[in-house]
């Protein structure tokens, strides 16, 4: 439910949705529900050369299991995130600042692991 409560405070701002097809469209968040299907308005396809046969749609229905990612508006959004849970099967990678990696300790526990023990 933590997504769902997110996405339900940015209800009425410019989002970008982008598609597993690769179609990403742009829009005015209408709603959202707990299965994370989104409703926009005032829609707009971004690459309009690409999906010409778009260009008419004004509102549209997404369901949220062909969504790749939502991209934020650059503004306005509190993206403070004090606890969160989130279950290890559902993880795919996790990004770390490069500077940040104690890239020795990777090493030691990498021959640790290929010994045995």
């Amino acid at each position: 439910m933590l997504f769902f409560s997110y996405f339900k405070d940015l209800v009425g701002q410019e989002v970008t949705v982008e598609l597993k097809n690769d179609l990403a469209i742009r829009g005015t968040l209408h709603s959202v529900d707990q299965y994370l299907n989104i409703k926009l308005e005032n829609t707009r396809v971004v690459d309009q050369d690409k999906y010409p046969h778009m260009l008419s749609v004004r509102n549209c229905f997404i369901r949220g299991s062909v969504v790749r990612y939502v991209q934020l508006p650059p503004d306005g959004v509190d993206l403070s995130v004090r606890n969160c849970f989130i279950r290890g099967s559902v993880v795919r990678y996790v990004q770390l600042p490069p500077d940040g990696v104690d890239v020795d300790l990777l090493h030691d526990a990498a021959r640790r692991e290929a010994r045995g023990g």
